[in-house]
């Protein structure tokens, strides 16, 4: 996504303190205003529920659609009634996840990585994930010049957004498949796997020091604008073609104490899922003009509109395949075999699909007791 989805439990210290949650900054607090001169988070009405206000945090990026247009178009805001949203964007995960565990965020739009992180990093009592929000929207993107074929990456120097995030661990376990070495801490083996940023890779590329990316929308279609081709689609590697790349999260302090708002906010998701799939067009739109008013700039339609059909929203966790991801991680020796036992609570969420008539999801058997 969005982008950088980082599951940096490294294996020699399991999840010590040396995680890197401080690696980027992120932009607490900051509240757009709608064009009627709302802002995104402003009550739209009515009593409040147990909580006067909710803190909800997410990146500006794409696979974060359903964040970015549920606000845009009020639809989260409308369920809250009196309860007022207070948005905060982040850059990358471990921030957000810091945040949340410091009681500074209640409820997250996050990847699989951090999530996983977050949750044994605090001995599983920090978060659960409440909801999916978004499939797919990675790719392995390469300069066509140097490389025609997956073997022409033996040697090569790719780009992932950061060492152990969710990207960097798929890269790493499609090499080992291929049956190639990497060193997973340097990142150097039978192809470099250089850990950039995904707002340099861009530049990174153009200047040749990355032959190639694997990368989450919109910086992979960034890359194939400036001349890179998409060589792998990470969706074609999974069952039905679907996994992972959003979740919601929520701190279990404000689920206990506010379940009323939660469901609240799932009805939203729920709601701005329904309608970004219906809509399309509107929704791309919607999307590019909130990424406006975070980032100060729009995606331009050549990176957009390939980015965006690549992402699918889905109330769906997709469960199973977080737990092949961090399956991934532990064959790439960057972690420890994770206890994600618990780390789901989707009550809430099936609640909200049962009484609009949508059919209920899985955990995985990772459900909380």
């Amino acid at each position: 996504m969005s982008p950088a989805r980082p599951l940096t439990i490294l294996r020699t210290v399991a999840v010590t303190a040396t995680l890197p949650l401080l690696l980027t900054a992120c932009g607490y607090g900051s509240e757009a205003e709608k064009e009627d001169g709302k802002t995104d988070g402003a009550p739209t009405g009515g009593k409040a529920l147990s909580a006067s206000e909710v803190r909800i945090g997410y990146f500006p990026n794409l696979t974060h659609a359903t964040a970015l247009v549920g606000l845009q178009e009020g639809l989260i805001a409308k369920e809250l009634g009196g309860t007022a949203i207070k948005p905060q964007t982040f850059n990358a995960g471990p921030s957000e996840i810091e945040a949340l565990s410091g009681g500074s965020l209640d409820i997250g739009f996050i990847g699989p990585s951090p999530s996983i992180n977050g949750y044994v990093k605090s001995k599983g009592s920090n978060l659960r994930i409440v909801s999916g929000a978004a499939s797919g929207g990675v790719k392995l993107v390469v300069n066509p010049e140097k490389i025609k074929t997956p073997d022409d990456l033996r040697g090569k120097k790719i780009a992932t957004p950061q060492k152990g995030n969710t990207q960097d661990v798929a890269f790493l376990n499609w090499i080992a498949q291929k049956g190639w070495k990497v060193d997973p801490e340097s990142g150097k083996g039978d192809v470099s796997v250089v850990r950039t940023d995904n707002k340099v890779t861009p530049d990174a590329f153009k200047q040749g020091s990355v032959d190639g990316a694997w990368v989450p929308e919109p910086t992979a279609s960034k890359l194939v604008a400036d001349g890179a081709s998409v060589l792998l689609d990470e969706t074609d590697l999974w069952p039905d073609k679907k996994f992972v790349i959003t979740n919601v999260i929520v701190s279990q302090k404000f689920l206990k104490e506010h379940p009323d708002v939660v469901e609240a906010v799932l009805k939203g998701t729920v709601k701005t899922n329904e309608w970004i799939n219906a809509n399309p067009d509107k929704a791309k739109a919607s999307a590019n003009a909130a990424l406006k008013k975070e980032t100060g700039k729009e995606l331009d339609a050549a990176v957009l509109d390939p980015a965006w059909k690549s992402i699918l929203v889905t109330d769906d966790p997709l469960a199973a395949t977080l737990k092949t991801q961090a399956d991934h991680a532990v064959k790439a020796k960057l972690i420890e075999q994770p206890d994600l036992a618990g780390i789901y609570d989707l009550t809430l969420l099936n609640k909200v699909l049962k009484e609009a008539g949508k059919p209920e999801v899985a955990d995985a058997g990772l459900g909380a007791k």
